[in-house]
């Protein structure tokens, strides 16, 4: 582990961003607790935990940063006709317990989910931080996503799909109904082909700091769905 890098205390507040490592790109800080004050704090400035068993809880704030604007979410031809000829239904925050446990699963590289982190984000959930997407077919849960939000940003953890493409759909129904929520943006963190293809761009870390230190206390209500992905993407080109 790099001594650059703060050492923290638990409830002890984190270095600005700007002090991160650029290699590893945005290691921050490790130490500290991943309670939910903690975490909340974090989230409000641009830092997020990833770390993997037998290491101490590690933050980062990597530069620059992936995101996708809601309005701005790219759905491809072949993406929207799967939509349509499939009966997906879609749900918000119906099972977060059965979509963290699923990201930990479907996953080749192993998973950074350690049972300790399912707990805090289980926590932030039942404080209404945290946030859940379900995609079912046919009564099974074959896709998802979760999350944190921060004023009118939602800042995505992790997803997962069971199905082909099933996670590109719950992402872009998101971003649907996040458009139409008021919401500005969705924090990818890092950049990927995967996201790329859906229309996630990055940003200088300090235009992402800036944007969310203007949004991050800003009133949004996380939008509640309980429908199809075509019923909310039929008026989008």
């Amino acid at each position: 582990m790099s001594s650059d890098i703060a050492w923290l205390e638990s409830g002890q507040d984190f270095p600005h961003p700007s002090a991160a490592l650029k290699e590893p790109d945005g290691l921050l800080a490790a130490g500290g607790d991943l309670g939910p004050d903690s975490l909340i704090k974090a989230y409000r400035h641009g830092i997020f935990p990833w770390y993997s068993e037998g290491q101490p809880p590690l933050w980062w704030s990597p530069d620059p940063r992936a995101i996708i604007f809601p309005n701005a979410i790219h759905i491809s031809r072949s993406l929207k006709k799967e939509i349509r000829k499939t009966d997906y239904q879609l749900s918000t925050d119906t099972d977060f317990s059965q979509v963290i446990r699923a990201c930990t699963k479907h996953r080749d590289d192993g998973t950074w989910i350690l049972p300790e982190m399912m707990e805090a984000y289980e926590i932030l959930f039942q404080l209404g931080y945290a946030h859940s997407v379900e995609l079912w077919f046919e009564g099974e849960l074959v896709g998802g996503l979760y999350g944190v939000t921060v004023g009118n940003i939602f800042c995505g953890e992790s997803m997962f799909s069971s199905r082909p493409n099933a996670s590109k759909i719950a992402l872009t129904s998101l971003a649907a109904a996040l458009s139409g929520a008021g919401f500005q943006a969705i924090d990818c963190q890092i950049e990927n082909p995967h996201l790329v293809s859906l229309g996630a761009q990055t940003l200088p870390r300090a235009q992402f700091l800036d944007m969310l230190a203007s949004d991050r206390d800003k009133a949004t209500t996380w939008p509640k769905i309980d429908l199809s992905p075509a019923e909310l993407l039929i008026d989008r080109d």
